[in-house]
């Protein structure tokens, strides 16, 4: 059984909420950038527009929303499907250490965005 430890004392309420908050962050995000990319940008207003503070927020809550709503989905996958029942007694190792695995992954990209967008 999946325990308190694993699930960072979440409920599943809580998860459908961030990740329907994450999607939502994620659509205006992409749909600005897409907006944006459809109309012509060049070079020196694209920078101009990363440059604003306002934008660099706007990437890091993206960049944020990603990183809750893949380890929520993540999360949900490992639970369900790496499990002792499923995998034998090797299951949960696999479990916990895909869990790291995917932890580890996503505190790099975050690091990564917000070295590139402060930085």
């Amino acid at each position: 059984m999946v325990t308190q430890i694993t699930s960072f004392s979440r409920s599943g309420l809580s998860d459908w909420m961030i990740q329907r908050v994450a999607g939502v962050i994620l659509l205006a995000y992409f749909g600005f950038v897409a907006y944006t990319l459809l109309n012509g940008v060049g070079y020196a207003s694209w920078k101009a527009l990363h440059a604003n503070s306002a934008m660099r927020i706007f990437t890091l809550l993206a960049a944020l929303s990603f990183a809750a709503h893949a380890w929520i989905g993540l999360w949900a996958v490992f639970t369900d499907y790496l499990t002792e029942r499923m995998l034998g007694p090797r299951g949960n190792g696999l479990r916990r250490l895909c869990q790291i695995g995917s932890v580890l992954v996503l505190l790099v990209y975050l690091l990564w965005v917000i070295q590139i967008i402060w930085g």
